[in-house]
């Protein structure tokens, strides 16, 4: 049996057993090391321990809890809740406006959180009864949450950027800038389309009545600025001490944290009931990422072995003669077409090994195609029957939102993110403008 067939019995094996049921990280990590020992010998069976150092030795891996636990926090405080009432006053007599209030609170959500979970949770149980109850359309409000809560794997921090900076070996903060520009994007492709077809179809999402606006006094309406200001404050902190040189990535989490713990005692919403929730949560999350991230490495170090790398650029490069734009552009379709059945990091594991490598000899900088994949997992979220997001909707929404309406909701925010990642794929400058600015300084 050859190299290349040894690799597509892994493949096979893997996509098998996931089937099953089977926990994403025992499943990679026992074909790992199954293939490992099978194919060289017992000498192999050190590679998972080399796994578990290389992971516990990455030392940005630890900015991962903190700001998993920020996100749980934010939830659990009420800060989204009355972040949302600040955006829900202050756009409510556009059209749309409500709907474009919940991407403006994913957006800042984001910008403290880096899972996409985070958002969806906040926005299912505050904002989605808010724009039931003031008349939009089912199918346009769970589409906007859905594709909303997508942008918190691209905003900084992005824990998707980190599994990627881990198994490509790219600097996480190379990532997290890269992802800035990309990311603001498509919230405002979000809301422009949001504005344009509620403009032309105000039942869509109808603005607030007059009467209703009338109700809320100008003094209660800059008071709700406030709740705006602790995520920016939060944000500023991070961020500022990190681009002044004051911390380092890993420290700026930590700060982080400890500034949203703040504002959640200041707040008066700081229980040790609450503290110990999230905490689980957090860890709960953090853990598997741990779990996942060792098994992805020991996973693409037999790839690596087997020489998969080479012969997938042996047939793009060899045999097809395929121009260098057009291997990447066969690269995400793959991505995408994967992401109907599997989700980021099972996309990643696979063929991050596989394709990394090829991106790289073909002179593409490894960041901007960071940016690439990280849209096509947004994509991935979303798309039917197994998108991650698309369950996690049903589960959480009212029972007059069907799995029908989910899956049509998504189509409108779909095509929207598939132009976005054509955008950069031709202007890769959106993508590393900003990091190739501040890190040549």
């Amino acid at each position: 049996m050859s190299y290349e067939q040894i690799a597509l019995f892994m493949f096979t094996t893997m996509v098998v057993l996931l089937a099953t049921g089977q926990r994403f990280f025992g499943v990679i990590g026992f074909v790992g090391i199954f293939s490992a020992l099978t194919l060289w010998g017992p000498e192999t069976k050190s590679m998972s321990f080399d796994a578990v150092i290389t992971t516990l030795n990455w030392y940005p891996l630890l900015t991962l809890p903190m700001f998993i636990m920020m996100g749980y926090l934010f939830a659990e405080t009420g800060i989204a809740s009355d972040l949302y009432r600040m955006f829900h006053v202050w756009s409510g007599r556009l059209p749309g406006g409500l709907a474009i209030g919940t991407i403006a609170m994913m957006i800042l959500i984001s910008a403290i959180n880096g899972l996409s979970v985070a958002g969806l949770a906040i926005g299912t149980t505050v904002a989605l009864p808010q724009m039931l109850k003031h008349g939009y359309d089912k199918r346009m409000v769970t589409g906007v949450i859905m594709a909303g809560s997508t942008l918190g794997i691209i905003v900084p921090p992005s824990v998707v950027l980190v599994l990627y900076g881990m198994i490509a070996r790219v600097p996480v903060g190379h990532l997290w800038f890269a992802g800035i520009l990309p990311g603001l994007m498509l919230g405002m492709m979000f809301i422009l389309y949001i504005l344009i077809r509620c403009w032309i179809n105000p039942q869509l999402g109808p603005p607030m009545s007059r009467e209703e606006l009338a109700a809320i006094s100008w003094k209660e309406r800059f008071k709700l600025l406030r709740a705006g200001i602790i995520p920016m404050v939060i944000f500023a902190v991070m961020t500022l001490l990190f681009l002044g040189g004051v911390t380092s990535l890993v420290e700026s989490s930590g700060i982080g944290m400890l500034t949203t713990l703040i504002a959640a005692w200041i707040k008066g919403k700081l229980s040790w009931k609450t503290l110990l929730s999230v905490t689980r949560k957090s860890l709960g999350v953090s853990c598997v990422f741990m779990w996942i991230i060792q098994s992805a490495l020991l996973f693409s170090k037999v790839f690596d072995g087997l020489g998969a790398g080479r012969a997938l650029e042996n047939l793009f490069i060899g045999q097809w003669e395929l121009p260098p734009l057009a291997i990447v552009a066969l690269m995400q379709a793959s991505f995408l077409l994967m992401g109907i059945f599997l989700d980021d990091t099972a996309m990643l594991v696979i063929v991050a090994p596989l394709y990394v490598p090829l991106v790289k000899k073909l002179g593409f900088d490894l960041v901007w195609y960071g940016v690439l994949y990280t849209i096509t997992c947004q994509i991935a979220y979303l798309t039917p029957p197994f998108g991650y997001n698309l369950f996690l909707m049903r589960s959480m929404a009212p029972p007059e939102i069907t799995l029908k309406d989910i899956y049509r909701s998504i189509f409108p925010f779909v095509l929207i993110m598939l132009l976005g990642l054509v955008v950069i794929m031709f202007v890769p400058q959106i993508a590393t403008t900003i990091p190739e600015w501040y890190f040549s300084k």
